[in-house]
């Protein structure tokens, strides 16, 4: 399935909307995964286990959009936009697109 952020994908004919859909992925906070990124952030350097984290809750929120796109009838998904919230401590990423058939 083409997922892409932008509004058509080059050299194809979009002949169906199926509407809006969502994929989500809320992931809850490690006690000491934070411990060691606290003490990443005060000597300096990325946070690989939060990195991982983020890499996982995207992938995920992204297969989900797909899922529901097939569902939806389409074959692709355009426009997709991809927000990162915190929520009480739980890291939350949203993928939102218009589900789609090219041809």
């Amino acid at each position: 399935m083409i997922v892409t952020t932008t509004p058509t994908v080059e050299g194809k004919t979009i002949t169906g909307y199926h509407g809006v859909v969502v994929g989500e992925a809320i992931l809850g906070a490690n006690v000491f995964r934070d411990i060691f990124a606290g003490i990443t952030d005060i000597i300096g350097g990325r946070s690989a286990a939060y990195e991982q984290s983020l890499g996982e809750a995207r992938s995920t929120a992204l297969r989900e959009l797909e899922e529901r796109a097939a569902a939806a009838g389409g074959n692709a998904v355009v426009g997709v936009d991809l927000d990162y919230e915190v929520i009480n401590n739980m890291l939350m990423v949203s993928a939102s697109g218009t589900a789609v058939t090219i041809a």
